[in-house]
């Protein structure tokens, strides 16, 4: 991995929280919040220049994020992803080592595979009646992204604790 088990750790405890509200609020709401993502946001921001191993680094992560952010609106514009979740990626951006891109998209591939199937089986059987009033139970054509996004942001960066650089 091109994170370092350093970084990982700095990021670990502020990040993971807001992984699991974004994710809880996209199933409850179909909404990930601004102020989840202005937060994620703020923690980089602030966490980073601690946790980056050199200042150019921190900048090139922070570059990450407005990359992300423009390509995010254009999908967003065109009907590809919701503005919550192109919001999410981009706060999420800078967490990823530009080398670990690979990686990122595998991650993501299969956490999607996994919260889809186990969303919908959530929905087909008796679990549903734990939070009978989520949004996205009645959903047919949308999926809440924010399970998938927070839950691979959260893994890579506890894979980067364990095995990071």
């Amino acid at each position: 991995m091109a994170l370092t088990a350093t970084s990982a750790l700095w990021f670990l405890p502020f990040v993971l929280p807001l992984c699991f509200y974004a994710a809880f609020t996209d199933l409850a709401h179909m909404k990930i919040t601004n102020q989840t993502v202005v937060v994620l946001a703020l923690v980089f921001v602030i966490v980073g220049p601690f946790a980056m191993p050199d200042f150019e680094t921190y900048l090139w992560r922070l570059a990450q994020l407005g990359i992300m952010l423009v390509l995010g609106i254009a999908l967003n514009a065109i009907g590809a992803m919701g503005a919550g979740d192109a919001k999410f990626i981009a706060a999420a951006a800078p967490f990823v080592a530009a080398g670990d891109l690979r990686l990122i998209m595998a991650l993501l591939a299969a956490t999607l595979l996994a919260a889809f199937a186990t969303h919908r089986l959530a929905r087909a059987t008796r679990l549903r009646r734990l939070a009978p009033d989520w949004a996205s139970w009645e959903q047919t054509k949308k999926f809440p992204m924010g399970l998938a996004l927070g839950m691979t942001l959260a893994l890579y960066l506890i894979f980067g604790a364990f095995n990071g650089a």
